[in-house]
Order: structure tokens, then C-alpha cells, then sequence
């Protein structure tokens, strides 16, 4: 079975002594639970997977059933050490508090459990820890597949892949692309929407919170203005209502609203957005083209074509500490600014022969970059681009 780089860096920090609880964060459907297995599997080490997904959320003590259960196995087989794994752990109300406690009491009482925790709720999840956890524990991120992951995984080419986006769940489903489409709506949508943020935050207007996605995702990769939406949404409210759902809507690894690149912080907040999918599946599920008609569509397919590019840059940023916008002034634009401390990459994508756009030179005048570049026709091939982690264009 295809193991994932996390599997690496897992692995060796449950051999290390125990130091840190090790939370494993990501969206829905990247493989966190799989590759954890895969590592339970390899090490030999006796081991519980318990998972709070279907757990009611008042259960507090259910935690601290599972850490005991833990303890008494590791004290009736007579081990030196132990492996807890907690997987959705932040649908259980008050979490962070319970793993604390428990934590800290086997430090105590030198209990040699080591503790992975999962999540596919970042935001949840990185609050519970801010609150109680400092100090207690490090974070493995875990992102949407690349390019060359599913390649060597499942044999999925590049057109496959920048139509048909990158989850592994859903990769033996592309010969069937009605099959393919129920899934991705279910076990990734459904199950993002109504599970994670529905559960997590007050929604006024759960529907518009959908329609909200199912808009963004369908224009993925073009600039909308928020007050254009609200002419297509039924019940819309007001634009800060819209921009909240996609704060929302980003934070769970669904789709995000890019802001225009400005040196001026109130300048980019009164940006139109750019609407981006974290995976290109997210885009194409709304779409009336089928694979083969949307490789013969020239024009549709530079869209799939530039938000798979966004895909890639966005899903990294999560893991790759940098920040994502947009820019243009009048008829002068640049795809995606990429910026990580005080260093700038420009970055304009060309899926065919079109017109000279000179936005790259404008952006070497106004702000200097640290690399400006064009990913496609006239540039880096997107083959190359999406096999390499944006991160490494600031070094």
C-alpha cells in the first residue's frame, strides 16, 4: 500500500521517548486514519484506536474511558509502552480539558503512553489545543494528494488529475464518473459541511452556507465580488455574512476566497475575491463536462487547467506557512502571490498560446519580488510545477 511522507515523520516520533501528545490534522478523506494505521501496523508496539465520530459529544468521559482501557491492557500484558490513538477526538465537547488531565496524570505517575490524536476539524481542533495544550504537543500536517502521489499511487495521469482533483477514495471511481460524483458530494461535501462546520459553528442559514460553496467551487479560480453573489443566492443577507461562510468554508479545506495582494491590509479586505477549491474535484463536481468533453473544451478546460494550479498552491500554503492572494489593476493581472515573510512569488498560469498579459512586469516594478514565473505554456510545465511544493520557490 502507497504510504503518504507522513508515515515518516510519524513513525519516528513514536519512537522517540515520550515527549509530546502528536496531533495529526488535515481535511476530510487525505488518509490521516490510514497512515496512522499503516504505522501501528509496522511499529509492533501494542496499541488502541478508539474514534469519537459517532460518540454524542456530551460523552466527556468517554476519553477518559478509552486512555483507562489503555492503561489496564498495558498493566495486565506487562508492557513498557503503549500506543493511544484518538481519531475525530474534537467532536467530544470539552476535549482538550479530558486529554490534558489524562495526559499529564501518566507523566505524573511515568505511564509510558504515547498518545496520536486526529482530526479532520483544523480550526476545532487548533482552538482545543491553543487553549489547554501548549507545550503538550507538536503537529503533523496533512494535506490534499499531489499530482505525483496519485500518479505513483493509483496511476492517475495529468489530465486525470487536474479534472478529476486528488482524493484517494475516489480514484478507482473515474471510469464511472456518475459513481465518482456521488462520492465526492458524500463522504467529502456532505460530510465537511454537516459534520465539521454545521457541528462546530452557529450557522444562521445552513443552505446559504451551501449554496455558498457550491457557487465559489463552480467559479474556482475567477474573481466574483461578494455583492455580485448575493444577486445568485436565495436569502443572501449582506456581504459580511457570505465572507464569514468562506472563512468558514477555508478553514475546512473546502474553498477559500483569495484577497487582492496589497501592501494596504484594508485595501485587501475590501477585495472581490478569487474563488479557489483546496482540490480540483471540488470544482469539477459541479460541472456539466464530462472528462472527455471537458478536454476537447478549450476554453472550459484552461479553467480546470488554472484552479488545479490554485489547488496545488493553496493546499501547500497549510503545510508550506505561506500566504495566498490574487492581484490586478484594471486590465493588468497576476494569477497568485504567494508570500511567506517579507519574500514575494508572483505566479501567472497560461494553459494555451493567449495574449501577452503583462502583469508579471508590473509586479517586478511595484513590488519587487523574490521570483516571478509562468506555470504552462511559456513556462514551467504544469507536469514539473505540480510535482514540486510550492515552498520551495522561496529558497
Amino acid at each position: 500500500m502507497y504510504k503518504r511522507a507522513q508515515y515518516q515523520t510519524i513513525i519516528k516520533r513514536l519512537k522517540e521517548p515520550r515527549h509530546f501528545l502528536q496531533v495529526v490534522l488535515g481535511p476530510r478523506q487525505v488518509g490521516k486514519t490510514t497512515v496512522v494505521k499503516q504505522v501501528l501496523k509496522d511499529l509492533g508496539l501494542p496499541f488502541q484506536l478508539y474514534s469519537a465520530d459517532s460518540v454524542p459529544a456530551t460523552q466527556t468521559g468517554w476519553i477518559s474511558d478509552c486512555w483507562n482501557t489503555a492503561r489496564i491492557q498495558m498493566r495486565v500484558e506487562n508492557k513498557t509502552e503503549f500506543i493511544l490513538v484518538i481519531d475525530e477526538v474534537q467532536k467530544i465537547k470539552n476535549w482538550s480539558e479530558v486529554v490534558k488531565k489524562e495526559w499529564d496524570a501518566d507523566t505524573f505517575n511515568d505511564i509510558n503512553i504515547k498518545v496520536v490524536l486526529l482530526g479532520s476539524s483544523r480550526v476545532l481542533l487548533e482552538k482545543g489545543l491553543s487553549d489547554s495544550m501548549m507545550g503538550r504537543f507538536e503537529e503533523i500536517r496533512m494535506t490534499h494528494w499531489s499530482y505525483p502521489e496519485m500518479r505513483d499511487a493509483f496511476g492517475i495521469s495529468l489530465e486525470q488529475y487536474i479534472y478529476f482533483g486528488g482524493y484517494p477514495g475516489a480514484a478507482f471511481l473515474i471510469e464511472d464518473e456518475e459513481r465518482w460524483s456521488q462520492y465526492i458530494n458524500g463522504a467529502i461535501i456532505d460530510a465537511t459541511i454537516n459534520k465539521d462546520i454545521l457541528f462546530d459553528s452557529p450557522i444562521g442559514k445552513p443552505a446559504l452556507l451551501r449554496q455558498t460553496f457550491e457557487l465559489g467551487a463552480s467559479y474556482s479560480g475567477e474573481i466574483v465580488s461578494l455583492t455580485k453573489m448575493i444577486g445568485s443566492l436565495q436569502d443572501a443577507g449582506n456581504t459580511t455574512t457570505l465572507a464569514g461562510y468562506l472563512n468558514l468554508l477555508g478553514d475546512s479545506g473546502l474553498l477559500t476566497g483569495l484577497q487582492k495582494f496589497a501592501m494596504d491590509k484594508s485595501r485587501q479586505r475590501a477585495s472581490a475575491p478569487k474563488f479557489q477549491v483546496y482540490n480540483n474535484a471540488l470544482k469539477t463536481v459541479y460541472s456539466d463536462l464530462t472528462y472527455k468533453e471537458a478536454i476537447l473544451n478549450r476554453k472550459e478546460w484552461g479553467r480546470f487547467f488554472e484552479s488545479a494550479v490554485g489547488a496545488h498552491i493553496i493546499s501547500n500554503a497549510f503545510t508550506g506557512d505561506y500566504d495566498v492572494f490574487y492581484w490586478r489593476e484594471k486590465d493588468k493581472e497576476v494569477d497568485y502571490i504567494l508570500k511567506k515573510k517579507s519574500r514575494i512569488v508572483a505566479i501567472e498560469v497560461k494553459s494555451n498560446s493567449e495574449t501577452y498579459n503583462a502583469g508579471l512586469e508590473e509586479i517586478r516594478k511595484m513590488y519587487h519580488p523574490y521570483a516571478t514565473m509562468v506555470v504552462g505554456e511559456g513556462g514551467m510545465e504544469v507536469e514539473y510545477f505540480l510535482s514540486i511544493n510550492p515552498a520551495k520557490l522561496f529558497e
